[in-house]
């Protein structure tokens, strides 16, 4: 009995001992690189600093009292939460069309796959420049079309006026990120038993009857994880919208991150571009748990 016991302890140690070796690299990543920032930005948000010298002047929480009654940080979360609510609204529809229509395809519709992936592979900066020049007032495509039924020169600029600017950039969003959302709409479809589609249709269930019966509710999680994805991405966008307006036209483009960029790396006030930093740390944080609550779904059939 003791010496079981004893084997039973070794093997545990042993078990612990590997566990933890293996295990290390990874948590030292995520303290390193995950945990340390964050909490280092907590501490900056306290500071005068530019980012540079070595003189760092403490205020306290003045930075966070200055972020309080900051308009154009509010400003930036207002539009922040108008680009979530428009890219869930359309990216994943637009997902689930494209995947139901694929799935219905089957193979022969492979094609489609890559074709309509191909926008996501884009970096996100060369979708920014592709469409700049798409939107230009001067010889872009709404020109010319705008024109062609004109017959005459026409300038349309989307780019350049309010809303339409942030409107037309939460289009190209859509754009690029829709065939994510696809291909993780057609992983929910493939998870999803062939028997129900078999035992639906011998009860005289049609194919839309299926869809809109079975299948689609059966993917709720698969909505729930896709809807948190786009809502936390929406919140922390920043290149696209960098390389396209720079929160033009007079701010109304203007995101939490090009803010925080700005007040940071062009102003040099790194210490209340921290402040605005850990306030979207929060603002994010608060939204996504309040989504998680609020966005119930049933996990099993």
């Amino acid at each position: 009995m003791n010496n079981k016991s004893s084997l039973e302890r070794a093997t545990s140690r042993s078990t612990s001992i590997a566990a933890a070796i293996f295990l290390f690299p990874a948590l030292a990543m995520i303290v390193i690189y995950m945990i340390y920032p964050v909490v280092d930005t907590f501490v900056t948000s306290a500071y005068q600093w530019n980012g540079i010298s070595s003189n760092k002047v403490f205020l306290g929480l003045q930075n966070w009292q200055n972020l309080l009654k900051d308009a154009s940080f509010w400003s930036a979360f207002q539009h922040n939460l108008i680009v979530m609510v428009f890219s869930i609204l359309l990216q994943i529809p637009l997902g689930l069309m494209l995947a139901t229509f694929l799935d219905a395809g089957g193979r022969k519709f492979n094609i489609f796959k890559v074709i309509w992936f191909f926008p996501y592979l884009m970096s996100s900066v060369a979708i920014a420049f592709l469409f700049n020049y798409i939107l230009a007032t001067n010889g872009g495509i709404f020109s010319e079309i705008a024109g062609f039924f004109a017959g005459k020169k026409v300038y349309v600029d989307l780019l350049g006026k309010n809303p339409s600017a942030l409107f037309a950039i939460i289009g190209v969003m859509a754009w690029q990120f829709t065939p994510f959302y696809m291909v993780y709409f057609i992983a929910g479809y493939a998870n999803i038993s062939p028997s129900l589609y078999e035992a639906a249709i011998i009860d005289g269930a049609n194919r839309r009857q299926y869809l809109f019966k079975i299948a689609i509710p059966l993917l709720g999680p698969i909505f729930k994880t896709a809807c948190t994805m786009s809502m936390i991405g929406s919140l922390k966008y920043f290149d696209m919208i960098w390389n396209m307006t720079q929160g033009g036209p007079a701010g109304g483009t203007e995101l939490m991150a090009t803010y925080m960029y700005k007040l940071s790396f062009q102003r040099f006030n790194m210490g209340y571009g921290s402040c605005v930093a850990a306030g979207m740390f929060i603002l994010i944080t608060i939204i996504a748990l309040l989504f998680q609550k609020l966005f119930v779904v049933k996990e099993d059939y």
